[in-house]
C-alpha cells in the first residue's frame, strides 16, 4: 500500500476564509492541547508507558512486529541499571481534538470500523472484534505512543533531547493508514512544534529500513525543491555567503531507505529532500559510510531548529522485512552518528524507535541507548543537582 492519496497537511497561501478559519481552528486545538506539559528536572527525556505494549489474546503475535518491543527496552535499561524506572516519563494519549491537528475527520471516522484497523495494522482477524475492543486494545496504545512523540519534542528543545520508546509511525498520513502506522504520529510532533515551540525549520532523519513515505505525503508541497535548488546555485556562484539568506522550506527530509521493500510509494519520493538508496543485503560498512556522507550534505543544505530522528532497527542483518545486513553495534554506531550530528550543531533531537521485526531488537534499541549514555551524548542516571 501506498500514501499517494494523502492530503498535504500544511496550509497553502489562500485568502479564503475558509482556509483562515482553518488554520485557525489547527492553532486553537494545538494552543488548547495537554500533551504538552511541564515534567520535573528530577525525570528523564526518555518517555514511556507500560499502555504503549499491544496484548490481546495473542492476535499481536499475527503480525512480525514485535509488540511487546517497547516494554522491553525499558526492562533491559532498568536491569542493566542504566535507568530508573520512576524517572521514565508518561506521556498523555492524544485525544480526538489533538488528531485532528492532522487528520481528517473521514480518516478518523473511518477507524471505527474493526476492519479498516485491520487492514492498517496487517492483522486480518482483528476485523471480527467488535470495534470497542479495538478502541481498547489496540488504537489506544497507539494514542499513547503518539502524546509520547508530540511531548518529546517539548522536553527535547528544553534538555537536548528526548527519546519516545515507541512512535516513529511513518507509514501514516493525514487520510490513510497501513504498515501498522494508524496515525501519523510525526507530522502531528512537527505541526505541533511549529505553533508551540516557536521554531520554523525541522529536520526529518528517517534511517529506518522503509520509506517513510507518511510524512513525505503530509509535507509533499511545502513549496521547498524550488528553493533548495536556487540556494545550491547561488551558494556555488557566491561562496556559500548566501547560505543562510534563501529559505528552504520548513521541513527538510532525509530518508535513506532500502527501495526494494514496501511501500514503493514512488510519488512520496519525489518529496524526498535527500534520498538515498540502500540496497537489500547492505553491509555494515557501507551502510555506516552512505550514512556520513548523508549527514555531510544535510548539514550543508538545511539548518534545523529541531532534528526528528526516527531510528527503526529493521535495519539488522537478519530482520525479514528490511532485508538489510548492519550489525547490532552497527545500529549503535549508526545511533551515535546522529546524536552527535544534532549536538555538534547544538540541535534539539528527537529521537523515535519505529520499526524492527526481530526479537533481539528491544535489546539491541537498550544498548544503544546505553551507549549513547556512556559516550555523554545522553544522560540517563544522573538527577540534576537540586531534584
Amino acid at each position: 500500500m501506498s500514501t499517494s492519496s494523502s492530503t498535504n497537511v500544511i496550509p497553502q497561501a489562500s485568502s479564503s476564509s475558509s482556509s483562515i478559519d482553518v488554520e485557525t481552528l489547527r492553532r486553537n486545538r494545538i494552543l488548547s492541547s495537554k500533551l504538552y506539559f511541564d515534567v520535573p528536572l528530577s525525570m528523564v527525556p526518555l518517555i514511556y508507558s507500560s499502555s504503549y505494549d499491544i496484548a490481546f489474546l495473542g492476535i499481536e503475535k499475527l503480525h512480525p512486529f514485535d509488540s511487546s518491543k517497547w516494554g522491553r527496552i525499558c526492562k533491559f535499561l532498568v536491569k542493566d541499571g542504566v535507568l530508573e524506572r520512576s524517572r521514565i516519563v508518561e506521556p498523555l494519549e492524544a485525544s480526538n481534538d489533538d488528531l485532528l491537528v492532522v487528520h481528517t475527520e473521514s480518516y478518523l471516522s473511518s477507524l471505527e470500523s474493526s476492519y479498516k484497523v485491520a487492514v492498517i495494522i496487517e492483522v486480518p482477524p482483528v476485523a471480527l472484534l467488535p470495534n470497542c475492543l479495538v478502541q481498547q486494545k489496540v488504537l489506544y496504545p497507539f494514542r499513547k505512543q503518539v502524546g509520547g512523540t508530540i511531548l518529546a519534542a517539548k522536553l527535547a528543545k528544553e534538555r537536548g533531547w528526548a527519546i519516545n520508546v515507541g512512535g516513529g509511525f511513518h507509514h501514516c498520513c493525514a487520510d490513510k493508514g497501513g504498515g501498522f502506522c494508524v496515525y501519523a504520529d510525526i507530522s502531528l510532533c512537527i505541526i505541533f512544534a511549529f505553533t508551540r515551540l516557536n521554531i520554523s525549520r525541522v529536520m526529518i532523519i528517517d534511517l529506518d529500513a522503509h520509506q517513510g513515505n507518511g510524512h513525505e505525503m503530509d509535507f509533499g508541497n511545502d513549496s521547498r525543491f524550488p528553493l533548495i535548488l536556487l540556494r545550491k546555485i547561488l551558494m556555488v556562484l557566491f561562496m556559500n555567503f548566501i547560505d543562510n539568506v534563501i529559505p528552504t522550506g520548513r521541513v527538510y527530509i532525509l530518508d535513506m531507505y532500502n527501495p526494494d521493500i514496501y511501500p514503493f510509494d514512488f510519488k512520496a519520493r519525489t518529496y524526498i529532500d535527500q534520498s538515498v538508496q540502500v540496497q537489500s543485503g547492505t553491509p555494515t560498512e557501507v551502510y555506516l559510510e552512505q550514512l556520513d556522507k548523508a549527514l555531510e550534505v544535510a548539514g550543508i543544505n538545511f539548518n534545523p531548529e529541531l532534528v526528528l530522528y526516527n531510528a527503526g532497527t529493521d535495519i539488522l542483518d537478519g530482520d525479514p522485512l528490511g532485508q538489510l545486513k548492519v550489525s547490532p553495534d552497527g545500529v549503535a554506531s549508526r545511533d551515535e552518528k546522529v546524536f552527535r550530528f544534532a549536538k555538534e550543531k547544538n540541535i534539539p533531537l528527537v529521537m523515535l524507535t519505529s520499526g524492527g521485526y526481530m526479537k533481539s531488537s528491544a535489546k539491541v534499541i537498550a544498548d544503544s541507548l546505553t551507549n549513547l549514555s556512556v559516550k555523554g551524548l545522553i544522560d540517563l542516571a544522573t538527577p540534576p543537582l537540586g531534584t
